[in-house]
């Protein structure tokens, strides 16, 4: 456990989930999803021509279970699930959905999404905004919002850049506790992870709707949340301050934290695999500034700089 906190605060919303959300709905809804699993599982069976007999031939399960299956009695294991959405040629992703079942339409797009290269898929994800997105680009450009782990300087060449601006310096973490009450790790602890992404997402909203410029310091785990991440790209031209992992801990230490230190050799293999992880998510910004090696003056100097050649006209200097 020692370990595991230890890297928790090299991030800045990375805490272990220390106890379950308290449920809120009695028996947390599991004989309802078991229900929709089941009609989900039906459904797909019926729209492939199959009968239950054909099904439990081709993937190798009792028809017996899958009748208990559909009618939302089996509470069926993963390997199992497996085996039938490949008899029913369907990704298991697609019959452990909850809610109701995504449109034709959406299946469509989602598959020829899906056959595209990354490069391609980052095309289409800015034609669908332009069009779709309902973005005043505008305002967008006045949002700027800083990505990146702990001790890459969000906070510090944040508040440099909102002073040089003459825009609102917000730090996302701290905004997320005075909304709560509570500090991060009590968030964490009462609420779980999930608890805390609500809370995140609810304060990244508040801040795009009260402010109509801003410069935004986020944790370090935004990322790894596909809807709040996409609300982020989408509404706020994007920062990342890249950091090498040695750079990223010794700023960790510097700032007066030394519990890496307790399991230096664990601790900087796991800050290289999440940057490692990350990398491509935080790669998505609009913008990169690598802070190695510069100190902060220097590194607001080259965000200035890249501001001015991207959004000329919200940058203010010679």
């Amino acid at each position: 456990m020692g370990r595991k906190r230890d890297i928790a605060n090299l991030e800045e919303a990375e805490p272990v989930e220390l106890a379950p959300e308290p449920a809120t709905r009695e028996g947390d809804g599991d004989a309802e999803y078991l229900r929709a699993l089941g009609e989900r599982v039906r459904e797909t069976r019926a729209r492939r021509g199959m009968t239950r007999k054909l099904l439990a031939r081709d993937s190798g399960v009792s028809e017996r279970y899958l009748a208990q299956l559909e009618t939302g009695q089996g509470n069926i294991s993963i390997l199992l699930l497996r085996q039938i959405a490949k008899a029913l040629d369907t990704p298991v992703g697609a019959l452990l959905l909850e809610g109701p079942a995504p449109s034709v339409d959406l299946v469509h797009i989602t598959e020829f999404l899906r056959r595209l290269p990354a490069a391609e898929l980052t095309q289409a994800r800015a034609v669908l905004v332009q069009h779709f997105g309902d973005v005043d680009q505008d305002a967008r450009r006045g949002r700027i919002a800083l990505i990146g782990l702990r001790g890459a300087g969000k906070s510090t060449i944040g508040r440099m850049l909102g002073h040089h601006l003459d825009a609102p310096f917000v730090e996302l973490d701290r905004l997320i506790e005075e909304e709560s009450g509570l500090p991060l790790s009590a968030i964490f602890d009462l609420y779980g992870q999930s608890g805390f992404r609500r809370l995140e997402r609810r304060c990244l909203d508040h801040v795009i709707e009260r402010y109509p410029r801003f410069v935004l310091a986020t944790g370090g785990s935004l990322v790894s949340e596909p809807a709040t991440f996409d609300r982020l790209l989408t509404m706020c031209f994007t920062v990342w301050l890249r950091a090498t992992p040695e750079d990223h801990m010794l700023r960790v230490i510097a700032q007066g934290d030394t519990r890496p230190m307790a399991d230096s050799r664990e601790s900087m293999s796991d800050l290289k695999r999440i940057l490692e992880v990350r990398g491509p998510l935080y790669a998505k910004a609009d913008a990169t500034i690598d802070t190695s090696g510069a100190n902060a003056e220097e590194s607001l100097r080259t965000l200035v700089e890249e501001l001015r050649h991207s959004i000329p006209s919200r940058v203010a200097g010679p």
